[in-house]
């Protein structure tokens, strides 16, 4: 069925993904007695062990033969997942679900930098603009934790700023390589991602005190959290159009802070909430702007004069 959406089916499947992600904070508040690198590791784990149940189940046995094993592109791509990974749990761990995600909310931003740069893609003014306020809100937000002396704060920010810069690369590297003729399926690359994320990370994960109870919440953010969104996402992304699914998946943001609120008790600071409104500000009004430039286009299109 879910093959066979209809595009309100897929924007209700769309707002479920970002809901799903957005527990990471909240569910990593309840680990007692894990450290860490050895959070990342079982999260990377239980990830990485939903992925080869759901991707058979869902693409055919023969979906490991299909893998692309020698494009350089798909190993690209599962290492920038790997990084991403990694540096998401880290930066949880080190300060408040907020900071992170205002600091993940410029993906979609810095992505246009990275194919400016790596592509030659052209950025318009009004991404440049989006750009420099969302900029602006982040320094904001940085400058609050330098002006306080929050160190560790500070630090599980610029950690955080490892996973947009890594989703850039990623992204960039798969557009490059169907520009040229390869395609790469998302869906192994995030498992080939989460294979090199669960076998860095095991080494340091030494000595392993995770509780029952710890390894069961991890297990749950790595199947519900990471395996079963990311396939949900990638359905969704054949249906809808992209400034609809960077709409929706700003969502995350918004889950996120309240379920660390209600959930953890976790209260955003004012310079946080103040810095990730001219982030998310930024993020919608470049996506609403270029998705009516983009219908305006298409409909001059569709009621030009046939000769």
């Amino acid at each position: 069925m879910l093959m066979r959406l209809s595009h309100g089916q897929a924007v209700a499947v769309m707002v479920l993904v970002p809901l799903l992600w957005s527990i990471a904070g909240v569910v990593t508040r309840q680990i007692s007695q894990a450290h860490s690198f050895e959070v990342t590791f079982w999260r990377s784990f239980f990830t990485a062990l939903s992925l080869l149940v759901i991707l058979p189940l869902w693409q055919g046995p023969a979906v490991f033969r299909r893998m692309p094993w020698a494009q350089m592109a798909f190993w690209g791509s599962g290492v920038c997942w790997s990084i991403m990974f990694t540096a998401f749990m880290l930066a949880l761990l080190l300060t408040s679900v907020a900071n992170v995600l205002v600091t993940l909310a410029l993906g979609p931003l810095l992505t246009a930098l990275v194919a400016r740069i790596f592509t030659g893609q052209r950025i318009v003014l009004r991404t440049w603009l989006a750009i420099a306020i969302a900029g602006l809100g982040v320094a904001w937000m940085f400058s609050s934790q330098l002006q306080f002396g929050q160190s560790s704060a500070l630090l599980g920010s610029l950690v955080a700023l490892c996973v947009p810069i890594a989703a850039a690369f990623n992204w960039t590297v798969v557009q490059r390589s169907q520009s040229h003729g390869q395609t790469i399926d998302l869906v192994p690359a995030v498992l080939l991602g989460a294979v090199i994320s669960s076998l860095l990370t095991l080494p340091l994960a030494f000595p392993l005190r995770a509780s029952a109870a710890d390894i069961t919440w991890l297990a749950l953010l790595g199947l519900f959290q990471l395996a079963i969104p990311c396939s949900l996402s990638v359905i969704c992304a054949r249906i809808l159009k992209a400034p609809e699914i960077s709409l929706l998946a700003l969502l995350e943001i918004i889950f996120g802070i309240l379920w660390a609120w209600l959930g953890a008790n976790e209260v955003p600071s004012a310079q946080v909430l103040y810095g990730g409104s001219m982030v998310l500000l930024a993020l919608i009004a470049n996506e609403l702007w270029g998705w009516r430039e983009r219908a305006q286009i298409d409909s001059a299109q569709l009621f030009k004069p046939r000769v």
